[in-house]
């Protein structure tokens, strides 16, 4: 790889943090698509009635499996929603899927 292209990629990359942990994701991807080619990332909520794991499934907005709290605020569907710099996303509870 040449050091433009190498300069290139860095550049299609955002700086967000998941769990506390600081991340580089690529940019205009999904919160789900970056999450999901995250090693670390895993899974993005616990199932409030099973305790379940949870990780996006359709992609598109439809079965709220993708729910996650970005920059404080809860139920915010990962699939839906852009990443962007800075942007602080922790995993969902359930405690938090209650105030849907």
């Amino acid at each position: 790889m040449s050091a433009s292209q190498a300069a290139a990629e860095d550049a299609a990359l955002v700086n967000v943090t998941f769990e506390g942990k600081p991340c580089a994701v690529p940019a205009g991807k999904t919160v789900a698509a970056a999450l999901l080619g995250d090693a670390h990332a895993g899974y993005t909520s616990i199932h409030p009635l099973t305790g379940e794991r949870r990780a996006p499934f359709c992609m598109m907005g439809t079965c709220f499996e993708c729910l996650v709290e970005i920059d404080g605020q809860p139920n915010r569907q990962a699939c839906l929603t852009i990443v962007r710099e800075g942007m602080d996303i922790k995993r969902q509870y359930p405690d938090k899927e209650q105030e849907r």
